[in-house]
């Protein structure tokens, strides 16, 4: 299946599960038309020079949660993982975007559930980041949560801020998906500073005055 059916798939799937939908009409934009890039139109660029030179953009640090699900395999815990490519998108209607790689064992889970609640990191909370990097039977062994209130994803304990959403639309982009979200509902965290946990060349760090 190519690119545009993936995608194409990923929104059937979510409509024929009943997943809530955004409230109030969004006129989407023309579609372009989707084909696989040929060789000969590839940019000659080495990957891990994309990876060093795109490193140099400092980001802010995210995990992506979506509620347990029943899938293939009967019932699911809770779904997250860590993700940089965070990026509020519009104000009105209000939506956000992630992306995340077509590869993912965690994306399917959360297109299952059709919602997901973004939790923003605080510097204090690398370790935590760390644990839902990687894969792993259960990332939320130990991890302090409850739900959020629209969607009942894993709201983080301690992360200074947090957006609940609906799946609103899924385009393709490359070797990623970009997950649009309509944003429920969102709020901050009482008593934390708002220091953000920033990622940068491959190291976390935080920011200073």
């Amino acid at each position: 299946m190519g690119h545009a059916g993936m995608a194409a798939a990923a929104v059937r799937y979510l409509r024929s599960a009943g997943a809530p939908t955004a409230t109030g009409p969004v006129e989407p934009l023309p579609r372009p038309d989707l084909r696989a890039v040929a060789d000969d139109e590839r940019a000659p660029v080495d990957a891990a020079e994309f990876r060093r030179v795109l490193g140099n953009f400092a980001t802010g640090v995210t995990v992506v949660t979506a509620p347990a699900t029943d899938g293939e395999d009967g019932p699911a815990g809770p779904a997250g993982f860590a993700c940089q490519s965070f990026s509020s998108l519009s104000l009105d209607p209000p939506l956000v975007a992630f992306m995340v790689g077509r590869t993912s064992t965690t994306w399917p889970r959360i297109a299952r559930a059709g919602v997901f609640c973004v939790n923003i990191l605080g510097a204090h909370q690398g370790e935590l980041c760390r644990g839902f990097a990687v894969s792993g039977p259960d990332k939320f062994a130990g991890v302090v949560y409850d739900a959020a209130p629209v969607s009942g994803s894993p709201r983080l304990a301690g992360a200074p801020a947090w957006i609940d959403c609906t799946i609103h639309a899924v385009h393709t982009g490359g070797d990623h998906l970009i997950v649009v979200g309509r944003v429920d509902a969102l709020g901050t965290s009482d008593g934390d500073d708002g220091s953000p946990l920033l990622f940068h060349r491959g190291r976390f760090g935080r920011f200073a005055d």
